[in-house]
């Protein structure tokens, strides 16, 4: 993993080239005042002062220095620096005004690679970024942290990301912070939570079903549960998905990878709370033994779930995941999913859908993405739509019939396994970016993630 404490460091008046910052509306009147060889190189290089624009400005010898266009100089976004972070020389920069605030997480992730792969490729040196903001470098390398983390998990095909890869990912957080970490599998998951060894018992021994959890923080503090879907791999089921549908499902674990990547924000944080991580684990797996369309299974909570779709098995991992999270009456339940085609349908890749069952939290949620730039968009928990899940067998089918509000049935049957008085938020992302961005490539992206991890600071006093 890219060491992001590295990159981003205290700046003591070290050598380092300058980058200045010109807003859109102002680039005119600063070339006014530069010399008349600055301006003619800005010319030749094309450069406007649009957002994203950079051009390289001469100095005394072999110096240089750097302009970089910005939308404003006031309110530096997270990606604003991204592109330079890119494209510089290796070397060692600083903001010649200023410092980067929330720019240096674009300026870090912009240098995340993932090389598990090919790791005889030459890549770029570091480019390093120094800042007179301190006390902001260590939250700023944990949020990029975290990200990465995300990114290699759901960039790591399903042969090396199974369920005991998952179990291995969550137990190497946990020794950095001292958390606890139990592993329920085998028989014990199948009398304790028969959902998630319905889905899973098609797999290879080796890619063995499992709960993971992890606990972490002081029992008197209030209780936050985590819960994330780990599908390490969908093929479907018996209601197999056409090859073009398996081709990303690597990544049907990316509620795990976005689930633990928050857990470890929590701790580096060390934010006042009993956290409880919850990853139900499993590959959907085709065999004689697999799991059929017209099944009735019998749930930790005691209902019961007629299987309409085979591929549906997502809420039903979940489904046994918030029943426990629920038994331990945490004051905030959150899950993260890669749920639904309908939410990607609904607003596209970019924007989890949220869904939740308290508006004041909902609406704090998406204040808070808004803020830093890692939007959710609320879709409703619509209760009229319930009856789709009616089945005449069961207590609830978990896939509803015509096709209609995909991603809103699924949440509707998420959330008869929440306790009713339990705030509770369901993230239904993508975790994944079709095309890439400055400081986003293509591939595993954390979505939602850092915005859960504003709402948790706010709420829980420790505000980065």
């Amino acid at each position: 993993m890219t060491e992001f404490s590295d990159l981003l460091k205290a700046d003591n008046q070290q050598p380092a080239r300058s980058i200045h910052l010109v807003e859109t509306k102002g680039v005119e009147a600063w070339l006014s005042t530069q010399p008349d060889r600055v301006r003619a190189l800005v010319a030749a290089q094309r450069f406007k002062g649009k957002a994203g624009e950079q051009a390289i400005l001469p100095g005394d010898g072999d110096e240089w220095s750097v302009v970089a266009g910005v939308a404003s100089k006031d309110a530096l976004g997270p990606w604003c620096l991204a592109r330079l972070a890119e494209t510089l020389p290796e070397g060692c920069y600083r903001l010649a005004e200023g410092t980067p605030g929330a720019a240096a997480l674009g300026w870090l992730t912009a240098q995340y690679r993932f090389d598990r792969y090919r790791k005889d490729e030459a890549s770029a040196g570091p480019r390093i970024l120094l800042t007179g903001g301190v006390a902001q470098i260590d939250p700023v390398v944990q949020l990029a942290t975290a990200v990465a983390l995300v990114r290699n998990l759901v960039n790591t095909p399903a042969a090396d990301m199974g369920p005991p890869d998952l179990e291995a990912a969550v137990e190497k957080v946990a020794r950095s912070f001292g958390a606890a970490v139990s592993v329920t599998r085998g028989d014990a998951l199948e009398q304790g939570y028969p959902m998630i060894h319905a889905v899973g018992k098609a797999a290879d021994k080796g890619f063995a079903p499992r709960l993971i959890e992890l606990t972490w923080g002081d029992p008197a503090h209030p209780r936050v549960a985590l819960v994330g879907k780990g599908i390490c791999f969908d093929s479907g089921g018996l209601d197999i998905k056409p090859s073009s549908g398996m081709r990303l499902m690597k990544k049907d674990m990316g509620g795990a990878a976005h689930a633990l990547g928050l857990a470890q924000l929590v701790m580096a944080a060390r934010l006042p709370v009993r956290l409880h991580l919850l990853i139900a684990a499993a590959e959907n797996a085709i065999s004689g033994n697999a799991f059929r369309p017209g099944d009735i299974l019998r749930t930790r909570k005691g209902l019961t779930v007629e299987i309409g779709n085979t591929d549906a098995e997502g809420r039903l991992v979940l489904g046994d995941a918030l029943t426990r999270a629920g038994e331990e009456k945490p004051e905030l339940l959150i899950d993260f999913a890669t749920l639904t085609g309908a939410a990607r349908v609904a607003v596209g890749p970019d924007l989890p859908a949220l869904f939740a069952n308290d508006d004041g939290v909902a609406a704090e949620m998406a204040a808070l993405g808004a803020e830093i730039d890692d939007p959710t968009w609320r879709l409703p928990l619509w209760d009229g739509y319930a009856d789709m899940l009616k089945s005449d067998v069961a207590d609830i089918n978990n896939a509803g019939e015509g096709g209609f509000a995909g991603a809103i049935t699924a949440a509707l049957f998420l959330k008869r396994f929440v306790p009713e008085d339990t705030p509770w938020l369901h993230l239904d992302t993508f975790a994944w970016r079709p095309s890439g961005k400055p400081g986003r490539p293509k591939g595993g992206e954390a979505l939602g993630m850092r915005a859960a991890f504003r709402l948790l600071q706010r709420r829980y006093g420790r505000d980065g």
